[in-house]
């Protein structure tokens, strides 16, 4: 989270969200709570909830601030890239190592999140939905620039391959955070290799 320019009262929220993020990705969203997170960063209860609101207000702006993290970390360094695959790949890889990489120190907050909230409506479900709905669109449209600049066969589904390219991030995910396969890195960029080529990939 950027900190420059800041006042008081916004670093003061800064730093709440910030703590928030971390624990929820330790210990999931259920962790967060006024008071625990009070604690956590050593302010008082109500001067937490003066510049936040709700338990359900921190588990959305926690959401919100990672997925602002991930678009930093993942979507505009690919966006650099190329048109199609190339562009496809910086997506994938970059998203691949955020998860199960040497860097990797925590939980994705939107695999945890949408386990622990995945039947639960309510504005936190609403916001795992968005980010993700939103993440997912993003891989589709970039399949399609692929398939359009001939890099991938015409008849290439995007949607479909969007949701193989998504399942595989929750397959590395597992074997990595649950499992402590050292390989799963190597195994999930394999088999987005594999993917490409089963749909044509020819750059």
């Amino acid at each position: 989270m950027r900190l420059a320019g800041l006042t008081k009262s916004e670093l003061t929220k800064a730093t709440i969200v910030d703590a928030a993020v971390d624990m929820a990705r330790q210990s999931g969203l259920e962790s967060l709570t006024i008071g625990t997170v009070a604690e956590r960063t050593g302010l008082s209860k109500s001067g937490v909830f003066s510049r936040i609101g709700s338990r359900e207000d921190l588990q959305v702006a926690a959401l919100k601030e990672y997925e602002r993290r991930f678009v930093e970390q993942v979507m505009m360094p690919a966006l650099r890239e190329p048109r199609g695959l190339p562009r496809l790949r910086a997506m994938f890889n970059r998203w691949a190592e955020l998860i199960g990489g040497p860097e990797a120190k925590a939980s994705c907050l939107f695999i945890v999140g949408a386990v622990e909230f995945d039947d639960r409506p309510g504005p936190v479900r609403d916001a795992l939905v968005a980010g993700i709905g939103e993440w997912r669109k993003q891989l589709a449209r970039t399949i399609r620039q692929a398939v359009d600049e001939g890099q991938l066969a015409s008849e290439t589904d995007p949607e479909q391959l969007a949701f193989e390219l998504c399942s595989l991030i929750h397959g590395l995910h597992n074997d990595f955070r649950l499992l402590g396969d050292a390989r799963a890195l190597a195994r999930a960029k394999a088999a987005f290799e594999r993917l490409l080529r089963a749909n044509g990939a020819r750059s």
